[in-house]
């Protein structure tokens, strides 16, 4: 049986118009650079993820959600990551030139104890847990992940965050000789990402150095990202290197690129649809393609009962 996956769809129906418009510019440049550099595997080189050692972390069930998991392999193969290429598959590919060593982390800004982490000091600053989350995309598909690593809240409890911090501003990285797709207008860059102190401080809100009890493969946003299970998967920003406690809310990547869009929050909504296309369904990725039946999205990913409070009284349809 022909088993059709999510890139069936058509770009303009699940693709935000500013990637869709630039990937083929963004593939033709991307030719031309291979050949004249003479490269002709250039475009077809494999990056898949190497095993750079295990990660294990301690079960964590009151965090974790009894969902069927995602296949490893669907995880490192299917993925955004913009900075590697506009495809799902683009990440994959060409990840593999990602340097994660040495790497650092700052943590600044309205803090009593402002801080850069070695990513060694990271590692060590609380047990690792695994945790299975849901993650959903915007675009409308979904995967059951078991990530490896500790609350977030963690790390900001260390350098003490002050009265006047009440966003918190994720800045990712930039490696413009490792990483194509910088070279596409798509986004301004380097990644920008922002969280309300409250939403970064709930335990759900997880940094994450691991999956599958395996260190974090490149594609995946090695050595460290976010998890932030009841967003949209565009708010979880990949390859942090800079953690920021501000007073005003940040303007994150994509409310700059398209703000009729993308809103601060994110926050998955079945009853707030994309200008472009319906929430109200997705599909979870490995399970039957194309023809399978859609599942219902649930309101807030399904971790209601975890942070529906911190959105008491708002007019979730105008804070989208």
């Amino acid at each position: 049986m022909l088993i059709r996956k999510p890139d069936d769809f058509l770009p303009s129906e699940i693709t935000p118009e500013a990637v869709w418009r630039s990937r083929r510019e963004w593939m033709r440049r991307a030719g031309l650079i291979a050949a004249a550099a003479g490269l002709p595997g250039w475009a077809a080189r494999s990056a898949f993820a190497q095993d750079a050692g295990a990660l294990p972390g301690k079960a964590s069930p009151g965090l974790s959600v009894m969902d069927k998991q995602t296949a490893f392999d669907d995880i490192i193969s299917y993925n955004n990551y913009y900075e590697f290429g506009l495809d799902k598959g683009d990440p994959a590919k060409y990840a593999g030139k990602l340097q994660t060593r040495p790497w650092t982390v700052s943590v600044e800004g309205e803090a009593g104890k402002p801080r850069t982490f070695s990513i060694d000091e990271l590692l060590k600053l609380a047990p690792m847990e695994e945790r299975i989350y849901r993650l959903r995309c915007v675009e409308g598909w979904s995967m059951v992940i078991p990530w490896v690593g500790y609350s977030l809240s963690t790390l900001l409890k260390q350098v003490e965050p002050t009265g006047n911090a009440r966003y918190v501003e994720f800045v990712t990285v930039v490696q413009r000789e490792n990483m194509p797709g910088v070279r596409a207008a798509v986004l301004e860059w380097p990644y920008v990402e922002a969280l309300r102190i409250d939403e970064a401080m709930n335990p759900l809100a997880m940094l994450v150095f691991g999956v599958y009890g395996k260190v974090l493969p490149n594609q995946n946003g090695a050595p460290l990202r976010l998890a932030v299970p009841w967003k949209y998967g565009f708010k979880s920003a990949k390859s942090l290197v800079k953690i920021r406690l501000v007073e005003k809310a940040p303007v994150s990547s994509w409310m700059r690129a398209a703000p009729q869009e993308y809103g601060f929050y994110a926050n998955v909504n079945p009853d707030v649809p994309h200008p472009r296309w319906s929430q109200a369904t997705e599909r979870r990725i490995g399970e039957d393609g194309l023809f399978s039946p859609k599942r219902k999205t649930l309101m807030f990913n399904g971790y209601g009962e975890q942070v529906a409070s911190l959105y008491q009284g708002m007019d979730l349809k105008a804070n989208y």
